[in-house]
């Protein structure tokens, strides 16, 4: 897989690209479910997605919804992580008050939810989803568990690494931003072929969190920073398909 992937790197040089390409040929399922058609407007009034929307305001996100090791009773596996950022407008201004949404795998690789059928043990203490809005200076902060890597099948021996979902609304309803923050140091970082489906090695690096020390609590918590750039040349990109 590794030799495919810098096939597909090397390929990609000649004809640079922002963000990935939909048809990625080492992640199999972009082959199979990439459109192939010009997508199709679901309305002639955009600004309808925007009035039926769902909206949150302040009242409607609690402390708890952002430290997923408080959400139920008892303690979960794992190590312990804050993990947090600033949102921010292409000229680097703070994104307000918008809702961020994170869903991610427990310490051994799985998901809580009934497609995921992968033999590693579910947790009852950690469901593995989130939520925030961000501060006036555009911060969001979540605390939770360090996720586990997962076999995938995609290919022989394949594993995703360690990785969190992140959803931004951005400053409208349509402006949804899907991605993923991965792990510095991660070994298998090299070998996925969905982070590896972003050819430009700055924009890559910039799906990889930051371990600050400073933000990290004593005897709680290991702390990581994660900016999300929602537009412009140095834009946080979205998920290419999201597999989870």
């Amino acid at each position: 897989m590794s030799a495919e992937i810098a096939a597909a790197h090397e390929s990609a040089a000649t004809t640079p690209r922002h963000h990935p390409a939909r048809d990625f040929a080492p992640y199999r399922g972009t082959l199979l479910r990439h459109p192939h058609q010009v997508p199709i407007p679901l309305t002639d009034d955009p600004e309808a997605a925007e009035r039926t929307g769902p909206v949150f305001g302040v009242t409607d996100v609690t402390g708890l919804d952002a430290d997923l090791t408080r959400q139920h009773p008892g303690e979960p596996l794992g190590e312990r992580i804050t993990v947090t950022g600033r949102v921010l407008d292409r000229v680097g201004r703070p994104v307000r008050g918008q809702l961020v949404e994170i869903w991610q795998a427990n310490a051994s690789g799985r998901y809580a939810h009934q497609r995921d059928q992968h033999p590693a043990p579910l947790d009852p203490c950690f469901t593995g989803a989130g939520r925030c809005l961000t501060d006036d200076q555009g911060r969001y902060r979540f605390i939770t568990i360090k996720p586990g890597a997962y076999p995938w099948r995609n290919h022989l021996n394949a594993w995703r690494p360690g990785h969190i979902h992140f959803s931004v609304f951005g400053t409208h309803f349509t402006q949804r931003l899907i991605t993923q923050m991965y792990f510095p140091g991660d070994p298998l970082l090299p070998y996925d072929p969905i982070l590896q489906s972003v050819t430009d090695p700055a924009a890559r690096a910039r799906l990889v969190a930051e371990y600050r020390h400073e933000l990290s609590t004593p005897e709680r918590a290991l702390g990581y920073h994660w900016d999300i750039v929602l537009d412009g040349p140095t834009a946080t990109l979205p998920d290419p398909e999201d597999h989870r």
